[in-house]
Protein backbone atom coordinates (compact mmCIF):
# COMPACT_ATOMS: atom_id res chain seq x y z
CA UNK A 1 0.00 0.00 0.00
CA UNK A 2 1.25 3.44 -0.74
CA UNK A 3 1.36 6.70 0.81
CA UNK A 4 -1.39 9.23 1.55
CA UNK A 5 -1.35 11.65 -0.86
CA UNK A 6 -2.28 15.66 -0.25
CA UNK A 7 -3.52 16.06 -3.75
CA UNK A 8 -6.03 13.00 -3.03
CA UNK A 9 -7.12 14.67 0.58
CA UNK A 10 -5.32 12.21 2.31
CA UNK A 11 -6.00 9.24 0.80
CA UNK A 12 -3.70 6.66 -1.11
CA UNK A 13 -3.85 6.46 -4.39
CA UNK A 14 -4.76 2.96 -4.54
CA UNK A 15 -8.19 4.02 -2.83
CA UNK A 16 -8.49 6.47 -5.18
CA UNK A 17 -8.35 4.27 -8.18
CA UNK A 18 -10.39 1.55 -6.27
CA UNK A 19 -13.22 3.79 -5.64
CA UNK A 20 -13.44 7.09 -7.51
CA UNK A 21 -11.11 6.87 -10.96
CA UNK A 22 -13.87 6.60 -13.12
CA UNK A 23 -16.72 6.17 -10.80
CA UNK A 24 -17.38 9.05 -8.90
CA UNK A 25 -15.83 12.84 -8.11
CA UNK A 26 -13.54 14.05 -5.12
CA UNK A 27 -13.59 17.44 -3.93
CA UNK A 28 -10.07 18.48 -2.25
CA UNK A 29 -9.30 21.77 -0.74
CA UNK A 30 -5.86 23.03 -1.13
CA UNK A 31 -4.78 20.13 -2.70
CA UNK A 32 -2.32 22.37 -4.98
CA UNK A 33 -1.13 25.23 -3.47
CA UNK A 34 1.72 25.60 -5.69
CA UNK A 35 -0.66 26.30 -8.47
CA UNK A 36 -2.01 29.76 -7.75
CA UNK A 37 1.40 31.34 -8.44
CA UNK A 38 2.24 30.13 -11.72
CA UNK A 39 0.04 31.91 -14.13
CA UNK A 40 -2.09 35.17 -13.62
CA UNK A 41 -5.11 36.69 -16.53
CA UNK A 42 -3.08 38.68 -18.29
CA UNK A 43 -0.17 35.54 -18.85
CA UNK A 44 -3.67 33.79 -20.27
CA UNK A 45 -4.41 36.85 -22.39
CA UNK A 46 -1.00 36.86 -23.64
CA UNK A 47 -0.38 33.26 -24.81
CA UNK A 48 -3.91 33.36 -26.58
CA UNK A 49 -2.64 35.69 -28.72
CA UNK A 50 0.56 33.71 -29.99
CA UNK A 51 -0.08 32.13 -33.43
CA UNK A 52 1.15 28.64 -32.08
CA UNK A 53 -1.64 28.05 -29.49
CA UNK A 54 -4.64 26.23 -30.10
CA UNK A 55 -7.30 28.49 -28.52
CA UNK A 56 -10.99 29.23 -28.03
CA UNK A 57 -12.91 32.26 -26.86
CA UNK A 58 -16.61 31.95 -26.36
CA UNK A 59 -19.16 34.69 -25.82
CA UNK A 60 -22.55 34.61 -24.58
CA UNK A 61 -24.72 37.37 -25.81
CA UNK A 62 -25.59 39.77 -23.36
CA UNK A 63 -29.04 40.07 -24.24
CA UNK A 64 -29.55 36.29 -24.63
CA UNK A 65 -27.02 34.60 -22.48
CA UNK A 66 -28.92 31.27 -24.41
CA UNK A 67 -27.00 32.10 -27.30
CA UNK A 68 -23.14 31.24 -27.69
CA UNK A 69 -20.28 32.38 -29.85
CA UNK A 70 -17.19 30.41 -30.52
CA UNK A 71 -14.00 31.38 -32.03
CA UNK A 72 -11.28 29.62 -32.35
CA UNK A 73 -7.45 30.34 -33.11
CA UNK A 74 -5.82 32.11 -34.50
CA UNK A 75 -6.76 35.12 -31.77
CA UNK A 76 -6.47 38.77 -32.63
CA UNK A 77 -5.91 41.22 -30.67
CA UNK A 78 -9.44 42.85 -31.99
CA UNK A 79 -11.71 39.58 -31.02
CA UNK A 80 -11.23 40.75 -27.66
CA UNK A 81 -12.51 44.51 -28.37
CA UNK A 82 -16.25 45.10 -27.30
CA UNK A 83 -16.79 42.08 -25.25
CA UNK A 84 -19.52 40.97 -23.86
CA UNK A 85 -20.45 40.58 -19.83
CA UNK A 86 -20.21 37.04 -20.15
CA UNK A 87 -17.11 35.24 -21.92
CA UNK A 88 -14.50 32.60 -21.27
CA UNK A 89 -11.11 31.87 -22.72
CA UNK A 90 -9.65 28.24 -22.95
CA UNK A 91 -6.30 27.79 -24.03
CA UNK A 92 -4.97 24.04 -24.53
CA UNK A 93 -1.53 23.03 -23.72
CA UNK A 94 -0.44 25.17 -21.18
CA UNK A 95 1.94 22.21 -19.85
CA UNK A 96 3.99 23.29 -22.95
CA UNK A 97 4.72 26.42 -22.12
CA UNK A 98 5.55 26.34 -18.35
CA UNK A 99 8.05 24.10 -17.09
CA UNK A 100 6.10 24.52 -13.75
CA UNK A 101 2.81 23.94 -14.74
CA UNK A 102 4.24 21.39 -16.36
CA UNK A 103 6.05 19.41 -13.04
CA UNK A 104 2.71 19.42 -11.90
CA UNK A 105 1.37 16.68 -14.25
CA UNK A 106 4.34 14.52 -11.04
CA UNK A 107 1.30 14.91 -8.75
CA UNK A 108 -0.75 12.37 -10.67
CA UNK A 109 2.18 9.33 -10.89
CA UNK A 110 -0.35 7.33 -10.18
CA UNK A 111 -1.81 7.38 -13.85
CA UNK A 112 0.30 6.33 -16.17
CA UNK A 113 1.53 9.28 -18.83
CA UNK A 114 -0.18 7.49 -22.19
CA UNK A 115 -3.33 8.49 -20.82
CA UNK A 116 -2.32 12.21 -20.47
CA UNK A 117 -3.87 14.72 -22.84
CA UNK A 118 -2.96 17.95 -21.96
CA UNK A 119 -3.47 21.03 -19.48
CA UNK A 120 -6.18 23.45 -20.76
CA UNK A 121 -6.63 26.86 -18.89
CA UNK A 122 -10.03 28.81 -18.47
CA UNK A 123 -10.31 31.99 -17.79
CA UNK A 124 -13.46 34.08 -17.16
CA UNK A 125 -14.72 36.86 -15.44
CA UNK A 126 -17.09 37.03 -13.22
CA UNK A 127 -20.40 34.89 -14.73
CA UNK A 128 -17.88 33.27 -17.41
CA UNK A 129 -18.88 29.99 -18.12
CA UNK A 130 -18.81 27.25 -20.98
CA UNK A 131 -22.00 26.01 -20.11
CA UNK A 132 -23.61 22.41 -18.93
CA UNK A 133 -21.75 19.63 -20.61
CA UNK A 134 -20.02 16.68 -19.74
CA UNK A 135 -16.84 14.89 -21.13
CA UNK A 136 -15.71 11.78 -22.18
CA UNK A 137 -12.36 11.77 -20.41
CA UNK A 138 -11.13 11.95 -16.82
CA UNK A 139 -10.41 15.57 -15.62
CA UNK A 140 -8.58 16.78 -12.47
CA UNK A 141 -9.98 20.74 -11.97
CA UNK A 142 -7.75 22.83 -9.86
CA UNK A 143 -8.54 26.29 -9.34
CA UNK A 144 -4.85 28.29 -9.81
CA UNK A 145 -6.53 32.00 -9.03
CA UNK A 146 -9.74 33.83 -7.80
CA UNK A 147 -12.94 30.92 -7.62
CA UNK A 148 -15.12 29.29 -9.51
CA UNK A 149 -18.49 27.50 -8.04
CA UNK A 150 -19.13 24.10 -10.26
CA UNK A 151 -21.56 21.83 -10.09
CA UNK A 152 -22.62 18.41 -10.95
CA UNK A 153 -24.92 16.41 -12.31
CA UNK A 154 -26.32 13.26 -14.11
CA UNK A 155 -24.27 10.52 -15.80
CA UNK A 156 -24.19 10.71 -19.28
CA UNK A 157 -23.70 9.25 -22.38
CA UNK A 158 -23.67 9.05 -26.04
CA UNK A 159 -26.89 8.39 -26.65
CA UNK A 160 -27.47 12.08 -24.71
CA UNK A 161 -29.28 14.73 -26.27
CA UNK A 162 -27.62 18.21 -26.43
CA UNK A 163 -29.38 21.79 -26.75
CA UNK A 164 -30.14 22.50 -30.73
CA UNK A 165 -28.71 25.42 -32.54
CA UNK A 166 -25.40 25.94 -30.65
CA UNK A 167 -21.91 25.62 -31.13
CA UNK A 168 -21.04 23.96 -28.26
CA UNK A 169 -22.51 20.74 -27.08
CA UNK A 170 -24.51 21.81 -24.35
CA UNK A 171 -26.92 19.92 -21.78
CA UNK A 172 -30.60 21.48 -21.54
CA UNK A 173 -30.49 20.58 -17.98
CA UNK A 174 -28.76 19.17 -15.02
CA UNK A 175 -29.67 17.19 -11.85
CA UNK A 176 -27.73 18.79 -9.30
CA UNK A 177 -26.34 17.14 -6.29
CA UNK A 178 -23.14 18.74 -5.96
CA UNK A 179 -22.68 22.47 -5.71
CA UNK A 180 -19.56 23.48 -4.08
CA UNK A 181 -16.94 27.07 -4.59
CA UNK A 182 -13.36 26.01 -5.23
CA UNK A 183 -10.83 28.44 -4.29
CA UNK A 184 -6.76 28.77 -4.94
CA UNK A 185 -5.49 25.32 -4.77
CA UNK A 186 -8.77 23.44 -4.95
CA UNK A 187 -9.08 20.16 -6.94
CA UNK A 188 -12.37 18.61 -7.90
CA UNK A 189 -12.23 15.00 -9.81
CA UNK A 190 -14.78 14.97 -12.30
CA UNK A 191 -15.10 11.31 -13.90
CA UNK A 192 -16.20 10.53 -17.52
CA UNK A 193 -19.68 11.43 -18.45
CA UNK A 194 -20.57 13.35 -15.27
CA UNK A 195 -22.18 16.29 -16.18
CA UNK A 196 -20.69 19.73 -14.42
CA UNK A 197 -21.02 23.28 -14.92
CA UNK A 198 -18.50 26.01 -13.44
CA UNK A 199 -19.29 29.53 -13.34
CA UNK A 200 -16.91 32.22 -12.36
CA UNK A 201 -17.35 33.69 -9.33
CA UNK A 202 -14.29 36.56 -10.28
CA UNK A 203 -11.73 36.65 -12.45
CA UNK A 204 -10.45 33.37 -12.49
CA UNK A 205 -8.52 30.59 -13.50
CA UNK A 206 -8.90 26.85 -13.48
CA UNK A 207 -6.70 23.91 -14.67
CA UNK A 208 -8.00 21.17 -16.26
CA UNK A 209 -5.62 18.13 -16.13
CA UNK A 210 -6.85 15.63 -19.06
CA UNK A 211 -6.92 12.12 -19.32
CA UNK A 212 -8.23 10.32 -22.18
CA UNK A 213 -8.58 7.46 -23.60
CA UNK A 214 -8.06 6.49 -27.00
CA UNK A 215 -10.99 5.27 -29.64
CA UNK A 216 -10.45 2.19 -31.37
CA UNK A 217 -11.27 3.20 -34.64
CA UNK A 218 -7.95 5.27 -34.04
CA UNK A 219 -6.38 2.35 -33.29
CA UNK A 220 -7.58 0.44 -36.22
CA UNK A 221 -6.59 3.31 -38.66
CA UNK A 222 -3.40 3.10 -36.94
CA UNK A 223 -2.96 -0.91 -37.60
CA UNK A 224 -4.42 -0.40 -41.05
CA UNK A 225 -1.19 2.11 -41.44
CA UNK A 226 0.98 -0.27 -40.32
CA UNK A 227 -0.48 -3.42 -42.53
CA UNK A 228 -0.30 -0.71 -45.64
CA UNK A 229 3.30 -0.08 -45.11
CA UNK A 230 3.93 -4.48 -46.00
CA UNK A 231 4.84 -5.14 -49.45
CA UNK A 232 3.91 -8.58 -48.68
CA UNK A 233 0.63 -7.92 -47.38
CA UNK A 234 -0.18 -6.18 -50.54
CA UNK A 235 -0.13 -9.08 -52.73
CA UNK A 236 -3.40 -10.85 -53.71
CA UNK A 237 -4.18 -13.50 -51.58
CA UNK A 238 -4.34 -17.68 -52.75
CA UNK A 239 -7.34 -18.87 -53.81
CA UNK A 240 -9.63 -21.10 -51.56
CA UNK A 241 -9.98 -24.27 -53.25
CA UNK A 242 -13.03 -24.66 -55.08
CA UNK A 243 -14.87 -27.98 -55.62
CA UNK A 244 -18.13 -26.66 -56.29
CA UNK A 245 -19.57 -24.16 -58.18
CA UNK A 246 -21.45 -21.29 -57.16
CA UNK A 247 -24.10 -18.49 -58.40
CA UNK A 248 -22.04 -16.04 -60.19
CA UNK A 249 -23.13 -12.78 -57.78
CA UNK A 250 -22.75 -14.65 -54.26
CA UNK A 251 -20.60 -14.52 -52.35
CA UNK A 252 -20.71 -17.44 -49.92
CA UNK A 253 -20.39 -18.13 -46.46
CA UNK A 254 -17.52 -20.53 -46.83
CA UNK A 255 -15.71 -17.46 -49.10
CA UNK A 256 -16.51 -15.20 -46.36
CA UNK A 257 -15.04 -17.46 -43.38
CA UNK A 258 -11.54 -17.35 -45.42
CA UNK A 259 -11.43 -13.94 -45.88
CA UNK A 260 -11.92 -12.95 -42.70
CA UNK A 261 -9.72 -15.72 -41.49
CA UNK A 262 -6.62 -14.07 -43.27
CA UNK A 263 -7.42 -10.74 -41.56
CA UNK A 264 -7.63 -12.37 -38.35
CA UNK A 265 -4.18 -13.66 -39.02
CA UNK A 266 -2.51 -10.72 -39.16
CA UNK A 267 -4.53 -9.37 -36.29
CA UNK A 268 -2.82 -11.90 -34.14
CA UNK A 269 0.44 -10.36 -35.19
CA UNK A 270 1.37 -8.81 -32.04
CA UNK A 271 4.54 -7.21 -33.13
CA UNK A 272 2.29 -5.06 -35.73
CA UNK A 273 -0.33 -4.53 -33.32
CA UNK A 274 1.89 -3.49 -30.27
CA UNK A 275 3.89 -1.50 -32.77
CA UNK A 276 0.47 0.46 -33.95
CA UNK A 277 -0.89 0.93 -30.60
CA UNK A 278 2.33 2.49 -29.31
CA UNK A 279 3.20 4.77 -32.46
CA UNK A 280 -0.78 6.17 -31.26
CA UNK A 281 -0.01 6.24 -28.09
CA UNK A 282 3.12 8.12 -28.36
CA UNK A 283 2.02 11.04 -30.87
CA UNK A 284 1.84 14.43 -29.14
CA UNK A 285 -1.55 15.67 -29.04
CA UNK A 286 0.26 19.01 -30.73
CA UNK A 287 3.43 18.59 -32.67
CA UNK A 288 3.29 21.90 -33.64
CA UNK A 289 4.56 22.84 -30.01
CA UNK A 290 7.90 20.98 -30.52
CA UNK A 291 10.39 23.01 -30.68
CA UNK A 292 13.50 22.55 -33.15
CA UNK A 293 16.32 21.79 -31.51
CA UNK A 294 19.69 23.42 -31.98
CA UNK A 295 22.03 20.56 -33.39
CA UNK A 296 24.14 19.30 -30.84
CA UNK A 297 27.23 16.75 -30.83
CA UNK A 298 28.47 14.37 -28.28
CA UNK A 299 31.59 16.76 -27.73
CA UNK A 300 29.40 19.12 -27.04
CA UNK A 301 27.31 17.32 -24.09
CA UNK A 302 31.19 16.61 -22.69
CA UNK A 303 31.22 20.55 -22.11
CA UNK A 304 27.58 20.26 -20.66
CA UNK A 305 28.68 17.61 -18.05
CA UNK A 306 31.61 20.02 -16.80
CA UNK A 307 29.23 23.12 -16.82
CA UNK A 308 26.28 21.04 -14.83
CA UNK A 309 22.81 20.62 -16.36
CA UNK A 310 19.94 18.15 -16.13
CA UNK A 311 17.93 15.99 -18.65
CA UNK A 312 14.68 15.51 -18.82
CA UNK A 313 11.97 15.14 -21.56
CA UNK A 314 10.63 18.14 -23.35
CA UNK A 315 7.16 19.08 -22.31
CA UNK A 316 5.45 18.75 -25.63
CA UNK A 317 7.36 15.27 -26.25
CA UNK A 318 5.65 12.20 -25.30
CA UNK A 319 8.29 9.26 -24.56
CA UNK A 320 6.88 5.38 -23.84
CA UNK A 321 8.12 2.23 -23.19
CA UNK A 322 7.22 -1.25 -23.25
CA UNK A 323 9.33 -4.23 -20.92
CA UNK A 324 8.60 -8.09 -21.99
CA UNK A 325 11.22 -10.57 -21.00
CA UNK A 326 13.48 -8.22 -20.15
CA UNK A 327 13.16 -6.42 -23.60
CA UNK A 328 12.97 -3.01 -23.33
CA UNK A 329 11.17 -1.07 -26.49
CA UNK A 330 10.70 3.06 -26.92
CA UNK A 331 8.95 5.02 -28.71
CA UNK A 332 9.03 8.63 -29.04
CA UNK A 333 6.69 10.97 -30.84
CA UNK A 334 4.99 8.69 -32.78
CA UNK A 335 7.66 6.58 -33.75
CA UNK A 336 10.27 3.51 -32.37
CA UNK A 337 13.26 4.83 -31.28
CA UNK A 338 16.34 2.83 -31.56
CA UNK A 339 19.50 3.18 -28.39
CA UNK A 340 22.24 1.29 -26.78
CA UNK A 341 21.71 -0.76 -24.27
CA UNK A 342 23.91 1.06 -21.39
CA UNK A 343 21.32 3.99 -22.24
CA UNK A 344 18.08 1.91 -21.48
CA UNK A 345 18.01 2.29 -17.68
CA UNK A 346 18.36 6.21 -17.76
CA UNK A 347 16.03 6.52 -20.49
CA UNK A 348 13.04 4.24 -18.41
CA UNK A 349 13.81 7.19 -15.80
CA UNK A 350 13.09 9.55 -18.05
CA UNK A 351 9.82 8.74 -19.56
CA UNK A 352 8.65 8.14 -16.03
CA UNK A 353 9.12 11.33 -15.30
CA UNK A 354 12.33 11.83 -13.30
CA UNK A 355 15.14 14.46 -14.02
CA UNK A 356 19.07 12.70 -14.88
CA UNK A 357 21.67 15.01 -13.68
CA UNK A 358 24.49 14.96 -16.32
CA UNK A 359 27.42 13.82 -14.34
CA UNK A 360 30.58 11.28 -14.82
CA UNK A 361 28.21 8.60 -15.10
CA UNK A 362 27.18 9.51 -18.23
CA UNK A 363 30.26 9.68 -20.05
CA UNK A 364 30.28 6.57 -21.56
CA UNK A 365 30.47 7.39 -25.71
CA UNK A 366 27.77 5.52 -26.40
CA UNK A 367 25.28 7.22 -24.03
CA UNK A 368 26.17 10.82 -24.95
CA UNK A 369 25.29 9.56 -28.96
CA UNK A 370 22.13 8.32 -27.65
CA UNK A 371 21.48 10.92 -25.44
CA UNK A 372 22.41 14.08 -28.54
CA UNK A 373 19.99 12.35 -30.74
CA UNK A 374 17.42 12.51 -28.48
CA UNK A 375 18.09 16.30 -27.94
CA UNK A 376 18.55 16.64 -31.37
CA UNK A 377 15.06 15.32 -31.81
CA UNK A 378 13.76 17.52 -29.12
CA UNK A 379 12.66 13.99 -27.11
CA UNK A 380 14.79 15.87 -24.28
CA UNK A 381 15.95 18.93 -23.34
CA UNK A 382 19.01 20.03 -21.10
CA UNK A 383 17.82 22.20 -18.59
CA UNK A 384 20.78 24.32 -16.08
CA UNK A 385 21.03 23.20 -12.74
CA UNK A 386 19.62 26.08 -10.20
Amino acid sequence: MSQALDVLGGITAEQFLAEYWQKKPLLVRNAMPEIANILEPNDVMELALDENITARLIKQKDRDPNQWSVKSSPLLKADFQKMPKLWTLLVQAVDHYSFDLAELWKKFSFIPQWRRDDIMVSYAPKGGSVGKHFDFYDVFLVQGYGHRRWQLGQMCDAETDFVAGQPLKLLADMDIHFDEVLAPGDLLYVPPGLSHYGVAEDDCLTFSFGFRMPNVSDMMDRVGDKFSENEVLRNPLVDIIRDQMSAVGEVTNNELEYLKEKIMEQLQNSNVLEDAIMTLMSEPKYPENIPEAEEIGSGDLEEALEEGYKLCLEPSSRLLYTEQDGDVLFWANGEGICISDVFTPILKQLADGQIINLDEKLYDAEILEDIAQLLNESILILVPVE
